[in-house]
């Protein structure tokens, strides 16, 4: 089933001679359960096209439909966009933007007592994602007593706390070395193969490529045809099993 499909998308900035097409005709569909990159230089439109379909921002036209259900069209919103990225959709950024003050559970505590789960129910829950993300002996530090990697993985846990259908990360890994880097993508890539996740990663790293199922390229605002990877899943030794 397709989580997520973006058709016929276009997206422009400005005017005249300081006109940029972002997006141009763009089209893609991600399946439950599939990790797809988006690669491109900078500028490509990769960011505009996942902010886009994350509906964090509305095209100018073509339609959005998350799990089947049609939420943009012509871009118009046809939904409470807001409620529907708390609901369906986590998002990881490059850098993990953490609360600084507060410990690795703290911090994933808050996306569930934001919808509504507080107490308990959200430390236990927050605990489950950090153990399965190989964090549970981190539960207690806070951010600058973790590694760049560890950090990412808690925004990673974060953006897992209401077991989203779709999980949108823009250059997650661009701040971290190519070990950790690969160990993340790895992560994404077992996210969605064991919990029937869409996930969809925009990076310029070709060393981790191997990680995805497929392999979208755009360039000047135009996707090209994806690209079948079909490479098994190695996960990263550190990791316990779910």
């Amino acid at each position: 089933m397709l989580a997520l499909r973006g058709e016929r998308l276009d997206k422009t900035y400005g005017a005249g001679d300081n006109r940029v097409v972002a997006l141009s005709d763009v089209t893609l569909g991600v399946e439950a359960g599939e990790v797809a990159a988006l690669l491109g230089p900078s500028g490509s439109g990769k960011s505009t096209l996942l902010t886009t379909l994350g509906l964090l921002q509305l095209p100018d036209r073509g339609s959005v439909w998350l799990a089947g259900r049609e939420v943009v069209v012509g871009g118009r919103a046809l939904a409470d966009l807001s409620a529907l990225r708390r609901s369906q959709i986590g998002f990881v950024f490059q850098k993990a933007n953490l609360v600084p003050f507060l410990s690795a559970l703290e911090n994933v505590m808050v996306a569930f007592e934001i919808n509504g789960q507080r107490g308990r129910v959200a430390r236990r829950h927050a605990l489950d994602l950090l153990g399965y993300l190989g964090l549970a002996d981190r539960a207690d530090h806070r951010p600058d007593e973790l590694s760049g990697g560890q950090q990412q993985r808690v925004a990673i846990a974060r953006a897992l706390a209401m077991s989203p259908p779709l999980v949108l990360a823009d250059e997650p890994t661009a701040a971290l070395d190519g070990a950790r880097s690969r160990d993340v993508m790895l992560l994404f890539r077992r996210i969605a193969h064991e919990r029937g996740t869409a996930v969809v990663v925009v990076t310029h790293d070709h060393r981790v490529l191997d990680a995805f199922d497929t392999v979208h390229e755009m360039e000047d605002g135009v996707l090209a045809p994806p690209r079948a990877q079909g490479r098994p899943l190695t996960t990263p030794a550190h990791l316990p099993p779910p």
